[in-house]
């Protein structure tokens, strides 16, 4: 009777071994072009230091974008758009400014891999304005790269005393 309990625990050993096995799979990802941007300065409030016209509203809004576009062909893009112009009447206006010349502007500042927008810029309420493009293949860090908008408003003395509020938004795309 040893001997068979013995035998029967030898063959179950056996066996317990045997019932392992193993499989394989692979593993399969496309990594495709991909982009976001947060706009870090929820309110840029202008302001000017002058008390006589003689300097514009100004401020300053933060971004951070990340991007990521196709290694020979891709390209990618911030753009800006005012989609809600200045409120209230008598005030500044990107869509029927008070005065010839009267203008929402800004300069762009953005870190590589973006290509910032040249020159100053006129915001407009009904084309998205150029803000930074991106070339093939480019592809930030993880944890984001810096832009900024500069702003620059006309100090017309037409405007009526108050606050006036306006809505930039800024898009990014990528291929």
């Amino acid at each position: 009777m040893r001997r068979y309990v013995t035998i029967v625990a030898c063959c179950l050993l056996a066996l317990t071994g045997l019932a392992q096995a193993q499989n394989t799979t692979s593993l399969s990802v496309v990594v495709g072009p991909e982009a976001a941007l947060t706009v870090t300065t929820g309110t840029t409030n202008l302001s000017t230091a002058s008390t006589t016209f003689g300097n514009p509203y100004t401020g300053t809004t933060s971004l951070t974008y990340q991007v990521r576009t196709t290694k020979s062909t891709g390209s990618g893009s911030i753009t800006l758009k005012i989609t809600t112009d200045f409120s209230g009447t008598g005030g500044p206006s990107v869509g029927t400014p008070p005065s010839t010349g009267d203008a929402l502007t800004y300069t762009c500042t953005v870190s590589t891999p973006g290509t910032a927008c040249t020159g100053s810029q006129t915001a407009s309420l009904t084309t998205a304005t150029a803000f930074a493009t991106f070339v093939a293949g480019a592809n930030s860090t993880k944890a984001g790269n810096s832009a900024s908008a500069s702003w620059s408003l006309t100090d017309d003395p037409v405007y009526a005393t108050g606050t006036y509020a306006a809505t930039a938004t800024f898009t990014i795309s990528a291929s």
